[in-house]
C-alpha cells in the first residue's frame, strides 16, 4: 500500500525529543528519513539514560523508528560534502540546533537551498530564530516555566512544579510536522520550498489559547482546573477526577450520584458566583463522602447522571487499558539480534494510508555505507571516508 509521504525524503539533523518526534511521524507515514548522527555518540538521547542497552535505550527507541542512521562528521569539508550531496536529493532538512549553529557550519537555507530550490528547511528551536531568547538554550521545562503554563494551578496553594511530561517538546514536534506538510503542500504549486520555524516557548503559548484570549481582552484569569465543580478526589482505594460542567445544574446531579442532599438548593450554592465563593465547602464535603468507598463504585454512579468522570489511572493502568488495545496504541517492533521494541504507536489514524512500521529504530551508523552507495560513491570512496573518519 502506497503511504501518503512515500517518496519524500528527509534529513534528520534533530536530536532529543522535539525534532525526532518530528522525523519520526513523517517516517510513519512513508518518509525516507536519514538520521545524521554525531560518530561515536550519536543523539544526546542514547545517553540520556542510563540502561543495560546502553546507545540502544528505551528512550532513544521511543523516537526513532523507521529511520535510517548515517554517522557523520560534519566539521570535516569531505562529510559537508555528503550533506550537500544528500541534500541535494532530499526533500526536506530537520535540524533542532540553537538558531545560527547551522549557518556557522556552512548548513543554513541561504547556502542549502542553492543546491536545491524546492528544499523545505524546518527547524525547532526554544524561543524561535529571532528576539533576547534568540540564542537561549532551549528546554521544555523553560518553556513551561516562561509561557506563563508552570504558574497556573488548580488552586494558588498547590506548590509549583514541573510537568511530569514533556508537553512543549511533543507539541512542538507535532507543530513541525504541520508546517513541513504545509510547506510541501506549497511547493507542489509554486516549486519552491520554504523555511519552517517552530519554538517550544511559542508552542506553549499556543496550547493556552483560551486563557490567553480572555486575559488579551478581559484582563482575567481563565483557569478551567480552579472550577468549583472539578477537582481530583481520594476515594477508599485510589483516585477519580470529577468535571461538573456542560449540565444545567451538576452540582444537584454530583450529590445525587454521591449520596448527599442537593447541595444546590442551598443560597450559598445555588449559583455558579456563590459555588466560586464556597468552592472549599463544597469539595471537603464530596472528600469526606469519596474517601468511603472504592473508585469504582462512585464512577458507576456518576456515569449513570451523565457527569464526566474517570479514575486516576498510572501509566500502566492506561497502557493495559482495553481502549489502548483497540486503538492499536502499543506497537511492538522485532529487532534482528537485538530486544523487542515494545512503544507508543502512531495516533493519527487514516482509513486507507495508515501508519506503518517499515524499519526498527537504527543502530548508530548501521546505514552508513549504505546510504553512500546510494548517492553513487564508488566502493574506493566509501573506504577512504571510512579511514578518514568521515562517517561511521
Amino acid at each position: 500500500m502506497t503511504q501518503p509521504l512515500e517518496g519524500i525524503r528527509v534529513i534528520d539533523l534533530t536530536q532529543v525529543e522535539l525534532g525526532p518526534v518530528c522525523t519520526q511521524a513523517l517516517g510513519d507515514f512513508g518518509a525516507d528519513v536519514i538520521k545524521i548522527e554525531r560518530a561515536g555518540a550519536g543523539d544526546l538521547s542514547r545517553s540520556s539514560y542510563p540502561d543495560p542497552a546502553g546507545q540502544d535505550n528505551p528512550v532513544y527507541l521511543s523516537l526513532n523508528r523507521n529511520k535510517r542512521s548515517l554517522a557523520l562528521d560534519l566539521r570535516q569539508p569531505a562529510g559537508r560534502q555528503v550533506l550537500y550531496d544528500l541534500v541535494a536529493r532530499a526533500d526536506i532538512i530537520v535540524n533542532n540546533f540553537r538558531p545560527g549553529v547551522m549557518d556557522r557550519m556552512g548548513l543554513g537555507y541561504e547556502k542549502l537551498k542553492k543546491f536545491n530550490p524546492g528544499l523545505i528547511y524546518a527547524f525547532g528551536s526554544g524561543f524561535g530564530s529571532r528576539g533576547p531568547y534568540a540564542g537561549k538554550g532551549g528546554q521544555d521545562v523553560l518553556a513551561q516555566a516562561l509561557s506563563g503554563a508552570m504558574n497556573r494551578r488548580a488552586d494558588p496553594s498547590i506548590p509549583l512544579s514541573i510537568y511530569g511530561t514533556a508537553l512543549a517538546d511533543y507539541a512542538a514536534g507535532m507543530l513541525l510536522v504541520q508546517g513541513i506538510l504545509l510547506a510541501l503542500v506549497a511547493r507542489s504549486r509554486t516549486g519552491e520550498g520554504q523555511q519552517v520555524d517552530v519554538s517550544l516557548f511559542d508552542a506553549m503559548l499556543s496550547m493556552q489559547l483560551q486563557e490567553a484570549t480572555v486575559w488579551l481582552m478581559r484582563g482575567k484569569e481563565l483557569n478551567w482546573a480552579g472550577y468549583p465543580l472539578s477537582g481530583v478526589f481520594s476515594s477508599q482505594d485510589g483516585a477519580l477526577v470529577i468535571v461538573g460542567a456542560f449540565k444545567a445544574n451538576p452540582l444537584r446531579d454530583i450529590c445525587s450520584a454521591l449520596e448527599l442532599e442537593d447541595l444546590s438548593e442551598r443560597p450559598e450554592f445555588a449559583n455558579h458566583e456563590q459555588q466560586v465563593l464556597h468552592k472549599a465547602q463544597i469539595q471537603q464535603i464530596w472528600r469526606e463522602r469519596i474517601a468511603t468507598r472504592p473508585t469504582a463504585y462512585w464512577i458507576e454512579r456518576l456515569d449513570a447522571v451523565d457527569i464526566l468522570c474517570a479514575p486516576v489511572a498510572t501509566l500502566g493502568e492506561a497502557l493495559e487499558n482495553p481502549q489502548t488495545v483497540v486503538n492499536e496504541m502499543v506497537w511492538r517492533i522485532p529487532q534482528a539480534n537485538r530486544e523487542e521494541v515494545v512503544t507508543v504507536g502512531n495516533p493519527v489514524k487514516l482509513s486507507a494510508t495508515p501508519a506503518s512500521i517499515r524499519r526498527s529504530p537504527p543502530e548508530l551508523g548501521e546505514n552508513s555505507e549504505e546510504i553512500l552507495r546510494e548517492l553513487g560513491y564508488e566502493q574506493g570512496r566509501i573506504e577512504q571516508l571510512r579511514t578518514e573518519r568521515v562517517f561511521g
